[in-house]
């Protein structure tokens, strides 16, 4: 049989089977126990059953592995990368200023200070501590930087209309967030308005608070750059030409201008009501 999952693959190998089971298909239903039996695959119906769950875990660790590695997969381990180091950096940052006020004399604070200390020449042991700990803050913030580069470069190449549309960084929060970039493109604009606030979400949903208005799209000029009365109008525009854009990217992938023409009329409509309202 050639339509089979178990044809020319190897009855001790689930993996030769796998690809069968991941891209084949029969043209009519068959008895396949019977069929693996007669062609020897398997010696009874339970040791095909067996070949087959071996053959489908295979498939479904080869699939898995296979996204992992895809690149929108590979921007959302990047962004929150980027978040994590910026983070450690903050706290770091915290304690190293606080520790080297001890020492010497006119820290700068922040991560100004950070800097400032990991560039001096320590004189005791206790200055060689402060200044190796703000070393390994500085390392921590010139890896954000590189990560933030890093996703600038490769997010126009996997989602080119959403990085015109959000920005790289923004974007790849977004395909974080919602799980990937095949499932952002599925995803509601109601979904992608309010992704990054499902906590507020749910506090919605249990009657502690009213529904939020925007999650992580908040950062976009879009949304902070208009007046609070109109941010929920803002918001819900901008999530919609944003779930247009994942869906142009993950389907087809081709830039479409007049997507992003269409958004910056609506925005100009939006904020026009402001002027109105001085006049």
């Amino acid at each position: 049989m050639t339509d089979a999952w178990f044809a020319g693959a190897n009855p001790d190998d689930p993996a030769s089977g796998a690809r069968h089971i991941r891209e084949g298909r029969a043209d009519a239903p068959a008895d396949w126990p019977k069929s693996a039996i007669e062609e020897g695959f398997a010696a009874d119906e339970d040791e095909y059953y067996e070949k087959l769950r071996a053959a489908a875990l295979a498939a479904a660790r080869e699939a898995v592995s296979e996204r992992e590695r895809a690149d929108d997969r590979q921007l959302a381990h990047a962004v929150r990368s980027m978040d994590d180091a910026e983070r450690t950096a903050n706290e770091l940052a915290e304690r190293v200023v606080e520790w080297a006020g001890t020492l010497y004399e006119d820290v700068p604070r922040g991560l100004d200070g950070v800097r400032d200390i990991a560039a001096r020449e320590p004189t005791t042991a206790a200055e060689e501590r402060v200044v190796s700990y703000a070393t390994r803050a500085v390392d921590l913030l010139d890896e954000r930087d590189e990560l933030q580069t890093f996703i600038e470069e490769r997010a126009p190449t996997i989602a080119p209309n959403l990085s015109e549309m959000a920005g790289p960084v923004l974007t790849a929060r977004l395909i974080s967030l919602a799980g990937g970039l095949d499932k952002l493109a599925k995803s509601p604009s109601g979904t992608v308005q309010v992704l990054g606030a499902e906590d507020a979400l749910f506090a919605h949903l249990k009657g502690r608070a009213p529904s939020p208005k925007h999650g992580v799209i908040f950062t976009h000029e879009y949304v902070n750059g208009t007046r609070p009365q109109d941010r929920g109008s803002a918001a819900r525009a901008l999530a919609g030409k944003l779930s247009i854009a994942a869906r142009i990217d993950y389907y087809s992938g081709d830039y479409r201008p007049e997507i992003h023409t269409e958004l910056a009329e609506r925005m100009a409509t939006i904020r026009a009501r402001a002027e109105e309202g001085d006049e």
